[in-house]
Formats: C-alpha cells, structure tokens, sequence
C-alpha cells in the first residue's frame, strides 16, 4: 500500500416501510428509534451526522406522531446532521409508471427541502434493479451524485467503484456503486477478530476495485437498525489500531464531494442495471403477487391519464383543483411503490393492507372524476338546452377520432347518437342490458308509500369517428325512440376482422393476418405451464419437471358488427394441482383458460382478454405469442421514455453458479407496458395492463408473457437460479397461501402485427390508443349506480359551457406527452412532452396561455420557451409550465 487510503464510515438505517411486518409494526419502531437517534446527536457532537435511508416518509410518519420535534429535526437536516430525501419511499422503479417515479422524487425533494436540505445523492440501496432513465431523472432534480448496490457487472466497473451512469437521453449522474451492499459497517468494532478477520479483507477488496482514488466508502448500517452510538469511539480507536489507514465518520455527500474532486473516473455505464452478479436482483419477483401489479396499474393510469387532466380541464373552466385529494392519493401510491411492497415479497398480512390501500386509492380517483365530469356535464346541458346528452373528453394534447365506447342509458330500446351540431355519429350497441327499475319511497299525507319506478335500457356503444377536441370534450346528443344503432349479433364463423386484420380459428388454433403486408402467423397463442418451486422473490424451476405446452383450442363463438368482432375460445388441460403431484407425475387439476379476442374498427392490434380460475398451487402459467419473426438477437421494450433493446440471450448466463453470480442472469426482463420484436417483416409485440414479466424464447422469437406465479412462501433456501439463503427473513418460515393466488384473474393485453418500419413514436401511438386515454359521461336520471357519487346531491359552480373545449393542442410528430397536471406550487400547469425517437423533434403550442416556460423536474423555472419552436431532445423529455 502506497498511499494511506481513507475510510469513509457511513451511519445510517434502511428503513423498510412494510415487509414481513406491517406499517404499523415499522412506525412504532419508527418513533422509538428517531426519538432516540435525535437525542443521539444533539448530546453527541462528535457524531458526524445519520442517514435515514434517503426517503421523506419517515419524517412524515415522525412529525405526524411527534410534532414538537418538527424545529429539531429542521435543525439537524439544515446542519447536515440528519440526511433525508430524495425520494418519498424507495420505490421499485422498474415496476411503476414512469411519471410514479418522477412524482415520488418530487414530493421527496420538495418535502426535504421544507426542512433545509435535500440530500444531493440519488440513493437507491436495496431496489431490485435500476431504471435506465434514473440518471437524468437524479440530473432533473438538480443531484449530482447517484450511489446503488444492485444491477452492475464486475467487469462493467473496469476496475472501479466510480462511473458515470448515462440514460438513454444522454444526462449522466456520477456514481459510486456499493459493491458489498449497505450493510459492511453495520457492525463495525475495533474488536481484533472482526478487524482482522472481517473488515480489512473488505478494506482490501474494495481498495483492489478503487482505481482513480484513495477514498473508500463503508457504508455502516442495515435494516432497521437504531443508531450506532459508539461508533465515533469506534472510528478512533481503529485510528490508532491501523496506521495503514484514516478512518472518518461522515455521510454520503461528503464522501461523494471530495472522491470526484480529487479522484479521475472516465469509466461511462449506459442503461438499465439487472446484473444479479454481486447482488440479487430477483428478476422474476415482477409476476408476484400479479394482482397487485395489475391493480396499482390500473389505480396509477387513472390518476395519471384521467383525472389529473380532467381537473385541470375543469380548473380551465373555474372548478376546483383537488390538491389536497391528489396529495392523500399520491403518498398512499408512494407507500404501495417501495420495493418489497409493489414487488409482492411480503407477508400475506401486508400484501392484504397493500391492496386495501390500492383499493382505496381508486375509489377516491373514482368519486373525483365523477364528480369533475358531472358538473362539467351539467354545465354543457345548459348551455345547449338539452338534457339527455354525453360528454366524451380526451386527454392526450391532439384531437382524436379513435372509436370510443360509451355507456347510454334509455328509456327506450332505440336510439340514436348526434354531434352536437346535429351530425348522425357511427355507433354500434356492443351488449344491452334491460334494468328494472325497482321502487322508490315517496312521503305522502298517509305516510311513506312504495312507487314502482319503470325499467330502463343500459346499452354499451361503440361510437367511430367521433371528432374529439385535444385536451377537451366534445357532446354527443342522445336521441330516444329513433333508429337504433347498428347491433354486433350479426355475425358468425370462425373468423374476425377489422381494415388492417384478420384473426381466424382453424383446427384448434388462431392464426393473425396482417392486411397490407400479407405476413401471417400462424399457432397465434399457446400457454405454458409449469412448476415454480421458489418463493416471493423468485421463480425456481422443479428439477426434472418438463413444462406443459397447451396448444389445441375449442371454439365457443364469435360476434360483432362493422365496428367491433369478437372471438372466444379455450384452453383446457389436466396438470398436476401441486408440486407433489408433479413430483409424483399425476395430473388431476383442469387448467381452464378463456380467451376472447376483439378487433375494432381503426385499430392495429388485437384486445386480448384471459379468464382463469386457478385452483392449482406452486404453478407459472405464460401466454406464449408466436412472431414468426427470423434471425431476432434482440428484444425491445418500453422503458420510461423510449424503447431500450436487450438481448434475448445473455452472455453471462453460462457458468454463472461456477463465476459466483448470487442468482442466475436469465433473460426474462421487465416492461411498462409494451415489449416486442422486428424482423424484416414485421413488428410483433404487446402491449398490457398491469402484466410486467416477458421473455423472448430463442428457438422462436415468441413472446412469453407471463401471466401470473403462484406460490405458497416468503422465502426460500437453494432455489435452482438462486442458490444459498432465502431472501428476505432467513431464519423463520412464513408462509403466505395468499399469494397461491387461488381465485379467478383476468389478464388484458393487445397483441400488434405492424410493418417492420414501425418507428417508436409509432408504438407509443399504439400504447396510447390500447390504454385508451379518454372517458365519457352520459347525463341522466335513469341510473344512479354506474358511477360513485350519481345518487348524491352536489354543487355546480359553473352555469353554462360550450359542447365543445379544447384548453390546447400539440402539434409535432411523434412527439407525446405523459402527464398534465396543477403546478406544486399552485402558480401554474406541467405538463412533461417526451420524444422516443433517435433524433430531436419541434413541437408547437396552440392555447390560450400567456406565458410558457421550461422548468426542471423539480418544476423550478429554467427559461422561457417559444410556443411556436419546442425542442424535445431524441429519447428525451421536456417539462413546461403553463400559465395564464
């Protein structure tokens, strides 16, 4: 050793919100262990400072129950005493929505800094893989520093520690990678045998993987732990035990400030991080708990690409903005958002306090935006002097004709629709229910008496090219005891179509022509079941298990008009109910899937639905999608805000458990929503609704979608990709027969057959069209249960609106917008624009507002922006704010 190294010692506690204990278990302790480490370091100077895991909730959770502590902990987080934020909760960013992810680092950052200091570091210790776009996520809010355990390659480090960590877009973060994780120092001593024998064969490891600097960083700290009060005795008396060495208490800025001042780091890491090298990266705990997944989709698109620019549509218009509402919604989504929450590794208790909180979410979402299209609906009824009318908003930033799907409901069983101008719209009843009426309480002279309330018809309408206004509504006027529209009971065979496909059923299984191109496939959809001998975290192959391949169907029917057909076929197949029986080759559990298919006019994908009511344990069932598609090395998926490649073989696969990786680098990846591939011949892919797990099979190019895992642990010693210890609580068995999932799910996904010159822009165009950005809302009286609030009385402050609105519009191609909402600081409107394309593209404003300006993710003005001229950088972002 040449040169005296210096040790950076690190306190700090990891704070698990939930996992195999409850939130309430984790705040109890909260309060005990804050109150202590406070008392801590206002009694001891000599204790540097304390990082509390980097996550705002905390502190929220504390002031909540401790509010005489609030000018204390403002106190020490000023003095850089106390470390908190980025982030609201540490969130699993590959399995959440992109804008999640942003949210979460705002409400984090803007929190810390009400308590004097946001902590300069995107500190990411223990998520289970990290998104590609973190770094220009980290740039955004103004960080200079990432620091992170899992996802990094040995040899992707060339020797050292410290890297530049670029996103797609091309913002780096400088970054120092925790090759042993947070917990080396967590029980740091100046003992002799834990000197010797523990922490300087680490000091030496970590020295060899130090190239550029002297400084070396021992984060000290783990789970839950309470503060360290020894340790600057500890640190000094290691001082005088090793002259090799300095030991300094201190924190991750310092540490990160004086290594990329004095050190030289040229090393660039591009991308997402998923390496299970070092670290587990339990890449399978995205098909856990798939309910859970599928619910907090639904919960995060509702309040993302409906409500948020429905009320700042209504505010436009002079109704409230509801912040406070959103403030409550978004903290619940934050807490679901934490890595072993949305990943599903928790015992069933928290997993069932995890869906109530999802549940609760939606409903809220739910309420508002009935409330919202109410009252804007009303107004409409007014200024046009008409009662029985719908308004059909849409909130992407141009105007649509996409078909749209209404509920309408009649007195009568004809009817027809009309623009507002009096123009016969293109409908189609897609299913009519006839609804008794029932009775209803009327106070008379004689007393209450039962009045027998006619019935009334709820009809679902599929409306095409109904022009509807970018980020506004149009009116549709509801006409009774006229021409019906057309019916979808008119038709019949064993093929379905639309203008761009065709989807037939011959000998047991699908095949998908595409028009124009002429490619087909053939042997569409099969499914795949097989064992899953692992636990929460991760799937584990049986040994010796062979996967069953469901390939012949049955045909049920078919059905639909001019603008909608349909198909329903099913799976069936006797496999073994439990691990037992594969172990013992019996087959006595019926796996039963339901399958319908739905082409709509102007669409090019097919809606896929799955039923399936699972009875069989310690299962994984895959959708396998064929391609056709020849010489694939890679697959694409959507990730953040582009389309990121990964190879659909990994190199380090083979030899991994002889080379020591902690879990085996299998190919199956993470998706937003979208993930595919291309040949000379087409674009294959699929887009979903809360599905997160795929993998590309080589021997094919099909696209294996996992449905759902099924499986009866927490954790689980030596599974077969995963040898060694369980994950998470390794000492005590906790079984969750919640999570064997035995109930009946629905899976929704589309499956697109396009050109092969399918651009980005293009797919997300696809994406947007499949998550159907709009909603509707019919005025009525006939029913007051097909929304939340129907049946209540409500205020309406605004009088009179046109049938028509449209706040503004976006015009630039391929450019796409990903969320619009109120301004933090109630001064304004965000709104986020993103272009996945390789090269930069020009977007122009049409609005109202007076002012525009560019603004950090932070949503701190930058600089002002030309309505006329939007720069929007290739697989890049901008955010601006709006403003009247």
């Amino acid at each position: 050793m040449t040169r005296q190294q210096t040790v950076f010692v690190v306190p700090h506690s990891h704070w698990d919100r939930e996992w195999y204990f409850t939130v309430e278990d984790s705040n109890v302790l909260l309060i005990e262990n804050m109150d202590h480490l406070l008392n801590v370091l206002d009694e001891d100077p000599d204790y540097h400072a304390y990082m509390f895991d980097g996550q705002a909730s905390v502190i929220d959770e504390y002031i909540a129950k401790r509010p005489e502590e609030k000018e204390r902990v403002a106190r020490l987080v000023k003095d850089k005493r106390l470390f908190i934020g980025p982030w609201y909760t540490q969130a699993d960013t590959l399995l959440v929505h992109k804008e999640s992810i942003i949210r979460n680092l705002l409400y984090g950052s803007r929190i810390a800094e009400s308590y004097g200091h946001n902590m300069n570091i995107g500190y990411l210790p223990d998520i289970f893989g990290q998104n590609a776009y973190l770094p220009s996520f980290f740039r955004g809010f103004g960080l200079d520093y990432s620091i992170l355990q899992r996802g990094v390659y040995t040899d992707q480090l060339k020797g050292s520690m410290n890297f530049h960590w670029t996103s797609p877009d091309g913002l780096s973060v400088k970054t120092n990678n925790m090759y042993y994780g947070y917990g080396p120092g967590k029980f740091l001593s100046d003992d002799a045998s834990f000197f010797h024998d523990r922490l300087v064969p680490i000091l030496e490891k970590l020295a060899d993987l130090n190239g550029g600097t002297d400084n070396i960083l021992l984060p000290s700290g783990g789970d839950q732990v309470l503060v360290r009060e020894h340790f600057p005795e500890t640190v000094r008396k290691l001082n005088e035990k090793d002259p090799d060495r300095r030991y300094v208490l201190s924190d991750y800025e310092t540490f990160m400030e004086k290594t990329w001042a004095d050190g030289t780091f040229d090393n660039e890491i591009k991308g997402e991080l998923l390496a299970s090298q070092k670290s587990r990266i339990h890449n399978t705990i995205r098909s856990q708990r798939y309910d859970i997944k599928q619910l907090n989709t639904l919960v995060e698109n509702k309040i993302l690409n409906v409500l948020e620019p429905l009320c700042v549509i209504g505010e436009s218009l002079g109704l409230r903005y509801p912040q406070a509402w959103l403030d409550e919604m978004w903290k619940e989504l934050f807490d679901v958002h934490a890595h072993d929450s949305i990943g599903g590794c928790n015992s069933d208790d928290t997993n069932s306090d995890i869906v109530h909180r999802l549940e609760k979410t939606g409903r809220i979402a739910d309420g508002l935006i009935n409330l919202k299209k109410k009252q804007i609906s009303e107004a409409v009824s007014r200024g046009l002097g008409k009662e029985n009318i719908a308004t059909v908003y849409n909130f992407l930033p141009k105007p649509s004709e996409s078909p749209v799907r209404l509920a309408i409901f009649t007195k009568e069983e004809t009817f027809s629709l009309s623009a507002a101008d009096g123009t016969a719209l293109t409908a189609e009843v897609t299913k009519q229910t006839y609804i008794s009426g029932g009775t209803k309480i009327v106070v008379t002279a004689e007393g209450e008496k039962q009045v027998e309330e006619p019935g009334y018809y709820r009809s679902e309408v599929l409306v095409s090219g109904l022009h509807v206004p970018a980020m506004g509504y149009t009116t549709v006027i509801v006409n009774e005891s006229l021409s019906a529209p057309s019916s979808d009971d008119n038709h019949h065979g064993s093929t379905i179509e639309n203008g761009t496909l065709q989807l037939s059923f011959k000998n047991g299984s699908i095949s998908l022509l595409h028009k124009d191109t002429k490619a087909e496939i053939e042997n569409l959809l099969s499914f795949e079941n097989c064992a899953d001998d692992g636990d929460s975290y991760d799937f584990s192959p049986l040994e010796g298990d062979s996967p069953y391949m469901i390939e012949r169907a049955s045909l049920i029917g078919t059905s639909g008009g001019d603008l909608e057909q349909s198909m329903t076929i099913k799976h069936e197949q006797y496999v073994p109910a439990s691990l037992e029986e594969r172990k013992n080759g019996m087959e006595t559990a019926l796996l039963s899937i339901h399958t319908m298919f739905t082409l709509r006019h102007g669409e090019s994908f097919v809606r896929v639905s799955h039923t399936i009511d699972n009875r069989i344990c310690d299962h994984r069932v895959r959708a396998v999608i064929a391609t056709d598609a020849e010489g694939v090395s890679h697959s694409f998926a959507d990730h953040a805000f582009s389309l990121i490649e990964r190879p659909i073989e990994n190199p380090y696969l083979d030899g991994w458990k002889e080379n020591g990786f902690a879990e085996a680098p299998v190919p199956i990846y993470p998706l937003e929503n979208t993930a595919g591939v291309k040949d000379a011949g087409r674009t294959a892919a699929v887009i979903t609704k809360g599905l997160k797990e795929y993998q590309v099979l080589p021997e094919s190019g099909a696209i294996a979608l996992t449905l759902f895992r099924s499986v009866g642990l927490l954790g689980k010693d030596n599974l077969t990709w995963r040898p060694g210890r369980a994950s998470g609580i390794n000492n005590k068995v906790v079984r969750t027969p919640d999570a064997q999932m035995q109930k009946t799910m629905t899976f929704d996904y589309a499956i697109v057959l396009e050109k092969p010159d399918c651009s980005p822009e293009s797919v997300f165009d696809l994406k947007n069209q499949y998550l159907e950005r709009y909603d509707s809302y019919q005025k009525q009286s006939l029913n007051t249960f097909e929304e939340r609030l129907e049946r209540f009385e409500i205020p309406y402050p605004v009088q009179t609106l046109p049938s028509d609105y449209s706040l503004f519009a976006l015009n630039g191609d391929g450019v796409q917008m990903s969320m619009c909402k109120r301004s933090h600081d109630q001064d304004g409107t965000v709104i986020r624009l993103f272009n996945p394309s390789g090269s930069e593209k020009t977007a122009t404003f049409e609005g109202t507002f007076s002012r525009i300006t560019f603004c950090s993710l932070n949503e701190k003005e930058e600089k002002p922006a030309d309505p006329e001229q939007i720069p929007v950088p290739a697989r890049g972002y901008v955010t601006l704010k709006l403003q009247q």
